[in-house]
């Protein structure tokens, strides 16, 4: 592709390389392996926003709230979204400025803590549906539900666990500032985790709310608010499959948008909460008049904007 301006969206699983390696310098580490990626399309050309996601990462402040509690307050959930942009905005931002250094390029970062808004009359908040936080007891789960408000679920014979609305997301807030920053030159992290999730309130005032907004679809959002040519989603898998795990397992190279919505519709493909979304993002990319997307894995990313591997997927 003639290089121009591209969204990477980077999961958040893939920060953390497995069980073993869940440490704030193996997350580095991980971010740094990513950003050497990054660095070689810069190179080659392209405007570049990187988003990212944050479900463990949130999941790690909640933990320490929840053990800490008995002596400090507890973390709201839109802030743990908004620790995470600083954190990982600061290993994205010092690492590929490391990497333009031993590259010879001339480029600055940008992480901006960005506020996505969504419909506080959207269905999901009426249906809460995404679990974060650690298991818990059903006596201690019902506890907080009572005392807190929760809503909690039994989570697959695993134990209880807090679940919390995903609504759509409509705007965002920061986007002239982003847009000024790509303008100028920089490189810019932005839509953390889906951005912090706010509504406004009848006298026009932003305020947080306790939800997640998924990455993909804000990232979707992001590319075509930045006038994107290409969505590159980074996940676990080099190839986005059909049947996937299945024993008629089958790898995809390319597919048009009106494929990857029959493969969704048919339900047998892309599970929830792992590749549907990715596939629901790239469509809406797509028909809002993006040219190109293409889902692989980190250490692919340049060899998939190249052709080589990934699956494309396009208008």
């Amino acid at each position: 592709m003639t290089p121009g301006r591209m969204v990477v969206a980077i999961g958040g699983n893939s920060l953390i390389r497995d069980a073993r390696h869940k440490s704030v310098e193996d997350q580095y580490q991980a971010v740094k392996e990513t950003d050497h990626h990054i660095g070689g399309l810069v190179a080659d050309g392209w405007e570049i926003v990187i988003s990212h996601g944050n479900g463990p990462q949130v999941g790690f402040i909640l933990r320490r709230s929840e053990l800490a509690r008995h002596e400090l307050h507890e973390v709201p959930l839109e802030i743990c979204v908004a620790d995470t942009q600083g954190s990982i905005g600061y290993m994205l931002a010092q690492n590929l400025l490391n990497d333009f250094r031993a590259r010879g390029i001339r480029r600055e970062v940008a992480a901006v803590v960005t506020q996505v808004e969504v419909d506080p009359d959207d269905p999901a908040f009426e249906h809460p549906s995404k679990p974060i936080g650690s298991f818990l007891s059903e006596e201690e789960a019902k506890q907080r539900r009572d005392e807190e408000g929760w809503v909690v679920v039994e989570d697959a014979d695993r134990g209880w666990r807090r679940v919390v609305p995903s609504p759509d997301p409509k705007r965002i807030v920061e986007i002239e500032a982003i847009r000024t920053l790509l303008d100028a030159g920089f490189v810019v992290v932005a839509v953390g985790g889906g951005g912090i999730p706010v509504v406004r309130d009848e006298g026009g005032d932003l305020r947080g709310v306790a939800a997640v907004i998924d990455k993909d679809l804000a990232s979707a959002l992001l590319a075509r608010e930045v006038g994107a040519d290409l969505l590159l989603i980074s996940t676990g898998v080099e190839k986005v499959a059909l049947r996937f795990g299945t024993p008629d397992q089958e790898w995809i190279d390319e597919m048009t948008v009106e494929e990857a919505k029959g493969y969704l519709e048919e339900g047998a493909h892309f599970a929830e909460g792992s590749m549907a979304p990715k596939i629901r993002a790239v469509i809406r990319f797509l028909e809002a008049g993006g040219r190109t997307a293409i889902i692989t894995d980190p250490e692919n990313l340049e060899r998939a904007v190249a052709g080589e591997t990934g699956t494309r997927i396009t208008a």
